[in-house]
């Protein structure tokens, strides 16, 4: 029950800073439902309640701060889960969830439908924000911090029934307050430092509803499409240069780049269960040939490219719509963020730069910083006459960059030492720039991608990886694609001593894919080009 029968229910209203009227409704010292323009929208903790009253869209942790500043939530920022993006109209009223937390922290309006998402390249705008957790409405409660509410891990085949809480079924937008009850108090505040601007009359909301028209059984299904992505593969991807071709590349880099779109390939859910088994069967076509070249890694070594059922496999024609449903899909192309190595001025050197126009806190680049050494230098005239690698030390640069026991003996130093001593007291921040996204800075270093190999108390081999969501890369997603290219198991769990982040562990030494996911399919800028 959304609104509990038996406690209290108070009635607040606030103000906007555009001057609109907003009734809070509050129970239990929290804000539950807020109304604008007689339309009703719940708050973020009536949504920590019930997860699923709305659909739920999945954006980065860094994003969320542009979102409480007043930002609405452009497509760019958007996370595409392996099941695809949620459907809806225009107009429709969304949650938006931070990646690895469906708790949501904001609610929005979409500005298009997920068609046009999809169809746009996830680009423009995609939701006007309405509310978020941190704002002035959320501060009016008991300021508690979103719960931790595991993602659902969903097949795209599940895609056609929309799951919500059969009590809360309806759309928010439709109820409407008449004959409420006198309001118990009114409280003059600014609101949130943004429009909480109406939402459109259109009420419809769109659910995907597929109709299956194939009957066969889901393992006959898969067997026909481990075949057809094999013979596809063959005729068109791998060529003689290729051979010998490890069978594991030859399933991740060849199959299931021939996978149909809105189709999913599992050969755990195949009558042959591993990939050996599929390839033996395959070699006793005399199709391919497949032979252990080192202990326990197969490759195959050759291929009957004349055999008929290569020369007679018609290769299936793109869908019209495959571009659209690409970008929509687990194939969608990855765009790294730009992350640019920053210097943070602190107090002990605001001496310093401040001839330059820098305070205390200012964020340089590299080269900005070596700027304002050497125009400090030569605007104090502090380069040596007679040796013009040398910069004599003002009590200035004495008290920033050197230690107590040099400052009595250390009279000049190199170029290049003065440049390296200041960079090195200057404090460590970095920017990270996602696509269509505006710039976000944090202070401190940026964290690489740990991979790390571990034993198990079973002697078994399994590899972890933490700190994907500084770059833009969703653990989930990650996992269920390294699940389908390495055909092992994987768990996605918080990572240990690191607040609000994920790891993902894969069965078996898996280093080689994520080498070649991360640096090769999913260009990460490497540990040395970040400074």
């Amino acid at each position: 029950m959304l609104i509990p029968g038996k406690e209290e229910l108070n009635i607040v209203k606030l103000y906007a800073h555009k001057g609109d009227a907003v009734t809070v409704y509050m129970t239990g010292g929290n804000p539950i439902l807020f109304e604008l323009e007689k339309n009703l929208y719940p708050t973020v903790y009536t949504l920590w309640s019930y997860p699923d009253l709305l659909p739920t869209f999945t954006t980065w942790p860094l994003v969320l701060e542009k979102l409480v500043g007043g930002a609405d939530l452009m497509l760019p920022g958007l996370v595409v889960p392996p099941a695809g993006l949620p459907q809806v109209q225009k107009g429709d009223l969304c949650a938006i969830a931070l990646v690895g937390n469906r708790a949501p922290v904001a609610i929005g309006v979409a500005a298009m439908s997920t068609d046009e998402m999809l169809t746009s390249g996830l680009k423009g705008k995609g939701f006007s924000v309405l509310h978020t957790y941190q704002d002035h409405l959320w501060r009016s409660g008991d300021k508690s911090s979103p719960p931790s509410i595991a993602p659902l891990v969903l097949d795209p085949a599940d895609l056609n029934e929309e799951k919500v809480d059969p009590t809360l079924q309806g759309d928010l937008r439709g109820l409407t307050l008449e004959g409420k009850e006198e309001e118990n108090g009114e409280v003059h505040q600014a609101c949130e430092e943004k429009s909480l601007s109406e939402a459109p009359e259109d009420t419809s909301t769109g659910v995907l509803s597929q109709d299956s028209t194939d009957s066969k059984p889901l393992q006959e299904q898969m067997d026909e499409l481990l075949q057809q992505c094999f013979l596809h593969a063959l005729k068109c991807r791998v060529k003689k240069t290729d051979l010998p071709l490890l069978t594991s590349t030859f399933l991740g880099n060849h199959m299931f780049s021939c996978c149909p779109e809105g189709r999913q390939l599992d050969i755990k859910k195949s009558s042959y269960k591993k990939l050996s088994k599929f390839l033996q069967h395959m070699q006793q076509e005399q199709i391919i040939q497949v032979k252990e070249l080192s202990k326990g890694v197969e490759s195959v070594v050759a291929v009957d490219w004349k055999h008929p059922r290569i020369t007679s496999f018609i290769i299936p024609e793109p869908s019209p719509t495959s571009q659209t449903v690409q970008e929509g899909s687990r194939e969608q192309p990855y765009h790294p963020p730009d992350i640019k190595p920053l210097y943070c001025v602190p107090a002990s050197m605001t001496l310093l730069f401040q001839e330059s126009g820098h305070k205390k806190g200012s964020m340089l680049e590299g080269s900005e910083v070596r700027t304002v050494i050497i125009d400090y230098a030569k605007k104090n005239e502090l380069v040596d006459a007679h040796n013009k690698n040398l910069v004599k030390l003002d009590p200035i640069l004495c008290d920033c960059i050197l230690e107590k026991n040099e400052q009595h003996t250390v009279m000049k130093l190199p170029w290049d030492s003065l440049l390296t001593r200041c960079m090195e007291k200057l404090q460590p921040a970095y920017q990270v720039t996602f696509p269509g996204q505006e710039p976000i800075v944090k202070k401190g270093k940026i964290c690489p991608i740990d991979i790390t190999l571990a034993q198990r108390a079973s002697n078994k081999k399994v590899t972890v990886v933490r700190n994907l969501e500084p770059y833009g890369l969703d653990p989930y997603s990650v996992a269920a694609i390294l699940q389908q290219r390495c055909q092992a198991s994987t768990t996605v769990t918080p990572a240990s001593g690191a607040k609000d982040s994920l790891q993902v562990q894969i069965q078996g030494n898996q280093v080689h894919h994520l080498g070649w996911l991360l640096l090769g399919e999913h260009p990460i800028q490497r540990a040395s080009a970040l400074g």
